[in-house]
C-alpha cells in the first residue's frame, strides 16, 4: 500500500442506493475473498440502520483518522463519521443529502492524496440528484481530476481478459461524434499506456484503437472519422514510441482470440467500450480512473434504486474493485522501487 497507509477509503455514494449494503456485505465477506482493509466515509447511524433492516451482524467502530482503520478492521467495520441531514429511505434520493455525498468523495480523495488512505473506492452516485443541487461535473472521473488539480483523467473499465478506455463517455452519441478529437485520443492513449506500465506491470503494452464507423469506415464510404481523426492519432502515438494498432472494426475486435492481441482497447464512445465488457463479465467489472496521483476504483454499475434496501444487490463488482485497488497500490510500489534502483 501507499507509504503510511494500509486501508482503502470507501465513499458513501447515494444514501438511498445500494452503496451502504455493498459496503456492509463486503465486510461480511472480507475473509472469504481476502479483501484488503477498508473504511467507510459515511454515517454510522445510516449503516447501522441498513444492517439492522437486513438482519446482518456487522459491528461498526467509529474512527477519528484513517490510520485507525486497520486496527479494528478484523472485528468491525471502521467508519469515519459523516453527517447525513436528509432522508435515507431506500430508493428515494433526497437532494438534502447531495452535499454529504460530495463531501464523502472529497474527503476520501484528500485522505488518499495525503497518504493517510491507500486508495479510494467510490460507491455509485445518483447524478440527477447531484446536478439538481448544483454539482457541475459529469461524474466522479472529472470531479476527482479537479480535486487532484490535474487537467485530464481517463476512465478505464476492466474485467479478466479485457481493459477498455472510452474517449468520450457520459454524453449523447451525437455529441460524442461531434466532439471526437485527435488530440483527445492521443492524450487518453498516452495516459493509458503509462497506467498499463505503472499500475498493471506491463512493460511494453500494446493498445488497439477501435474505429468509429461500421467496417472501419470502408475507406471513407461510411464516414471519414477514421481518416480525418483516428489515423492521425495513431500516427502521432507511433511517433512517440507507442505500440498501437487499428483502427479496427469494433464488431470484430472483442472476441476471445482478438482480445489476446492487445492489452487495452481505446474506444470512441461509451457503449462501444462498455457493451463488450459487460457482456463478458456483467457482475464483476471494475471502473479505474487513470492519471490521478492516487488510486481510485469503483463498481461498474449504478445506484440500483429499485432494489435498494432489499439485501439482494450483487456485491461482486464492489469486491473486485477493492481487490483491484489493492493490486494497483502494490504494483505502483513495485514500479517506484524499480525506478529508484534504475536511478541509483
Amino acid at each position: 500500500m501507499t507509504s503510511g497507509a494500509s486501508a482503502i477509503a470507501v465513499t458513501m455514494g447515494e444514501p438511498a442506493g445500494i452503496g451502504g449494503e455493498l459496503t456492509l456485505s463486503a465486510w461480511r465477506n472480507r475473509a472469504d475473498h481476502n479483501l484488503p482493509p477498508f473504511f467507510a466515509v459515511d454515517s454510522p447511524d445510516r449503516l447501522a440502520r441498513i444492517a439492522e433492516r437486513l438482519n446482518w451482524d456487522v459491528p461498526l467502530t467509529e474512527i477519528d483518522a484513517p490510520e485507525a482503520a486497520t486496527d479494528c478492521f478484523g472485528d468491525s467495520l471502521p467508519v469515519l463519521p459523516l453527517d447525513v441531514p436528509g432522508s435515507t429511505t431506500p430508493g428515494q434520493p433526497d437532494p438534502a443529502n447531495a452535499s454529504s455525498v460530495v463531501t464523502s468523495i472529497r474527503k476520501a480523495a484528500e485522505y488518499a492524496m495525503t497518504g493517510s488512505a491507500a486508495a479510494v473506492l467510490t460507491n455509485p452516485i445518483h447524478k440527477k440528484t447531484l446536478y439538481d443541487a448544483g454539482f457541475q461535473h459529469p461524474g466522479h472521473t472529472e470531479f476527482l481530476a479537479e480535486i487532484a488539480g490535474i487537467d485530464r483523467s481517463v476512465m478505464m473499465l476492466l474485467c479478466p481478459g479485457l481493459r477498455v478506455v472510452p474517449i468520450t463517455s457520459h454524453i449523447s452519441l451525437a455529441q460524442a461524434i461531434q466532439t471526437l478529437r485527435t488530440d483527445d485520443i492521443v492524450a487518453a492513449s498516452l495516459i493509458t499506456v503509462q497506467a498499463l506500465r505503472r499500475d498493471f506491470g506491463i512493460e511494453t503494452p500494446h493498445i488497439m484503437m477501435a474505429a468509429l464507423n461500421p467496417h472501419g469506415g470502408e475507406d471513407g464510404s461510411m464516414g471519414r472519422e477514421e481518416q480525418d481523426i483516428i489515423v492521425p492519432a495513431l500516427d502521432a502515438l507511433k511517433q512517440q514510441g507507442v505500440s498501437v494498432s487499428g483502427p479496427a472494426p469494433a464488431d470484430s475486435m472483442f472476441h476471445e482470440r482478438a482480445r489476446e492481441g492487445y492489452d487495452a482497447a481505446i474506444c470512441m464512445y461509451h457503449d462501444q467500450a462498455l457493451i463488450p465488457l459487460k457482456t463478458i463479465d456483467f457482475h464483476s467489472g471494475v471502473n479505474v480512473t487513470l492519471g490521478l496521483p492516487f488510486v481510485r476504483t469503483s463498481p461498474d454499475h449504478g445506484t440500483a434504486l429499485e432494489i435498494a434496501g432489499m439485501g439482494v444487490a450483487d456485491d461482486r463488482s464492489f469486491m473486485a474493485s477493492l481487490s483491484v485497488a489493492g493490486d494497483i497500490v502494490r504494483q505502483r510500489g513495485q514500479y517506484r522501487t524499480r525506478d529508484s534502483k534504475a536511478l541509483a
